[in-house]
């Protein structure tokens, strides 16, 4: 028996895999991209089936595509969306910049699962119907990245928000020696520390949202070059209030598609934010290190969750495997940005040519960061605990503590009482009371460090 099939296209005949849905076009992208391995995002497939299912409904009520072709094509499409078929898509991201490998191995999997029912429907004039690569794709970016932040990457940011801001309200009563420099500071509550962390998540849900309004405008409808050839007058509007039914998103055309067509701003836009999140995520898992640091010849100032034995020689060892992983993932997403930065750049004349890439970039870096964010929440911060013993000795003989007398006997004096107490290893308090006129009380309630971290004079 034959493992194989003939299939045609407009340069001719080519052998397929007989169990194939796609047809020649695909398999031709398949021969001359063997570069990566990594085939399109599955979110992004999806994106681009959403787009053909919405295109039949639209070009069926304009009474340019028959009923039973349209309900064919919906049908088709919509199995995609719904997970099945995945290996169908074999195009490797590393295609033409234009993404016409990818939108014709759709079409030609529609087509093929469509015509089942004893129809026969073409994948370039039904399924591809007043469409062009060079639209359908740039919307399958913003569509697909759209959906990709709206219902994955913002939950996971504020279930890691909602669990910053619980662990911060059980760590209130913990006051810690500050760092700045890596060096002893003024004193801080752990509950500050975690909630400088909590303010730059928020900061990043608020520009990630801003940015959706951006993400929402399509491109859909300016078909090759951005005059609309080929596709109805109405069809754009359409098909953004199809779509936008589909998704729950507010999406609308472009108000300018040479600009969709040749650009890819909004996409190097919503990247930036996924690299200022990962800066965000850096800090929090680098952090979250240097307080785990230890056990014994660290600062270990807390404990967190001992997931797996951290060394294949030294037995008890255990690793800061979550924030690790974070500091990874983030490097990962600051370094697929510059990629997506270079693409951006990539729009010659009517259209950008490096399209798979910013696709591919930016739902990998949404993954990374939406996967990375859940797992700070729910497997490092909510399961911390805090060493308390290990907190209080050196809190007590900080000499940056001095800080507080300055007001009453000036800064040279109070560095000087500073430089003592370090070098004679000694309470900054016992110091003090020695070289000063003030009341040990006095000393007590300048020198109390959870007063201190309220700022001002403590009150």
């Amino acid at each position: 028996m034959r493992n194989s099939r003939i299939e045609r296209d407009s340069m001719g005949e080519l052998e397929v895999p007989a169990g194939a849905l796609y047809g020649a076009q695909t398999q031709r992208a398949v021969n001359n991209f063997s570069v990566s391995g990594q085939p399109m995002p599955a979110d992004f497939i999806r994106a681009v089936a959403r787009i053909k299912a919405a295109a039949a409904e639209v070009n069926a009520a304009l009474g340019l595509l028959d009923q039973k072709r349209a309900e064919a094509i919906t049908v088709a499409a919509q199995s995609i969306i719904n997970g099945e078929h995945k290996d169908q898509f074999p195009i490797d991201v590393f295609q033409t910049g234009s993404g016409t490998s990818t939108n014709m191995n759709v079409n030609e999997v529609i087509a093929h699962l469509a015509s089942r029912g004893g129809i026969e429907v073409g994948p370039n004039d039904h399924v591809n119907m007043g469409q062009s690569s060079n639209d359908v794709i740039p919307t399958a970016i913003h569509l697909s990245a759209a959906l990709a932040v709206q219902e994955q990457l913002l939950p996971a940011l504020e279930h890691l928000c909602a669990a910053i801001d619980t662990k911060a309200a059980e760590v209130d009563g913990v006051v810690k020696t500050g760092r700045t420099h890596l060096m002893d500071a003024m004193p801080v509550r752990m509950s500050q520390e975690l909630g400088g962390w909590s303010s730059q998540v928020t900061q990043a849900i608020a520009r990630f949202k801003d940015g959706q309004v951006r993400l929402s405008r399509l491109a859909q409808g300016g078909t090759a070059v951005g005059t609309g050839i080929n596709a109805h007058p109405e069809f754009a509007d359409r098909i953004a209030k199809v779509l936008s039914k589909q998704t729950d998103l507010d999406l609308s055309p472009s108000d300018s598609f040479f600009a969709s067509l040749a650009s890819q701003d909004a996409a190097v836009e919503l990247s930036g934010h996924l690299r200022s999140y990962a800066c965000v995520v850096m800090k929090i898992a680098n952090d979250l290190r240097w307080m785990n640091s230890g056990p014994l010849a660290g600062l270990g100032e807390i404990e967190l969750e001992a997931l797996q034995p951290g060394s294949s020689i030294m037995p008890g060892k255990v690793n800061p495997v979550i924030p690790e992983s974070a500091t990874q993932a983030a490097a990962q997403v600051i370094g697929l940005d510059s990629a997506v930065t270079v693409a951006g750049q990539s729009g010659n004349f009517q259209l950008n040519v490096m399209l798979p890439l910013i696709a591919h970039n930016l739902l990998t870096s949404i993954r990374l960061m939406t996967n990375i964010s859940r797992l700070l929440a729910d497997r490092a911060i909510a399961t911390f605990t805090v060493r308390e013993d290990t907190i209080q000795a050196p809190l007590s003989r900080n000499p940056i503590l001095v800080t507080a007398l300055n007001s009453a006997i000036g800064y040279n004096a109070s560095a000087a009482i500073a430089k003592k107490a370090y070098q004679a290893g000694r309470p900054i308090l016992d110091v003090a009371e020695e070289e000063t006129e003030l009341s040990r009380g006095e000393l007590e309630v300048m020198l109390n460090p959870e007063r201190l971290t309220f700022g001002g004079n403590g009150s």
